[in-house]
């Protein structure tokens, strides 16, 4: 489509969003304000703040618990700050992990995906990736102990699950800084025979300690 096209579907779509929240969600001036803010963060983001390093993995992150909150409004559900935490930390270790892949382009190829991507360097981004494998995995087990999860679960072994996101998280780091392949997490997901395995280990290991 040309600019002008583009410009115009763009406006279309803003106000229908835009108009279905205010109209269609459980509560609206919130889900309104959240649908807002998404728009106004991925305008600024495209008009100049992708540019800067750290600042632009910080606004896909945040773009992600946003999303998660109008869809916790639209059908009705309370989102627990354990999930606002989790979503926000494993997007921003994702969007990091896709930086690795772009540097390792740049220094392979010459190729510089994106212009702030000069602002990143290897050994920058393997240390920001541990850390933030840290944090998450940490925060995931603080919210299969506390006392709410297991209270609203009825179980006391949630934390049993923690051994397969465990295997997840360095499974992709291994896939980031060892193969470097993290450029796309949706072929990861698809293709990859380990993380399948965990996902499908951490399912399996909630129903039996919730059902059986």
């Amino acid at each position: 489509v040309s600019v002008g096209a583009a410009r115009s579907i763009m406006i279309l779509l803003m106000a229908g969003g835009l108009c279905l929240a205010w109209f269609g969600l459980p509560e609206t001036p919130s889900a309104t304000a959240i649908i807002a803010a998404y728009l106004l963060l991925n305008i600024a983001y495209c008009l100049g703040l992708k540019k800067f390093a750290i600042i632009d993995v910080f606004i896909v992150a945040t773009g992600f618990v946003l999303r998660i909150l109008a869809g916790g409004m639209a059908c009705g559900i309370w989102v627990s700050p354990w999930l606002i935490c989790m979503t926000f930390l494993l997007a921003l270790f994702l969007a990091f992990a896709k930086r690795r892949d772009d540097v390792a382009l740049m220094e392979s190829e010459g190729v510089v995906v994106r212009k702030n991507i000069v602002r990143y360097n290897s050994a920058f981004l393997n240390q920001t990736l541990g850390i933030l494998a840290a944090v998450t995995m940490m925060s995931y087990i603080m919210y299969t102990v506390s006392p709410e999860v297991e209270a609203r679960l009825g179980s006391q072994y949630i934390f049993i699950t923690s051994v397969f996101v465990l295997a997840g998280i360095l499974r992709y780091l291994q896939v980031a800084i060892v193969d470097l392949r993290s450029g796309s997490p949706t072929k990861i997901l698809a293709r990859d025979r380990f993380i399948q395995f965990t996902i499908l280990g951490w399912i399996l290991t909630f129903i039996a300690i919730i059902y059986l």
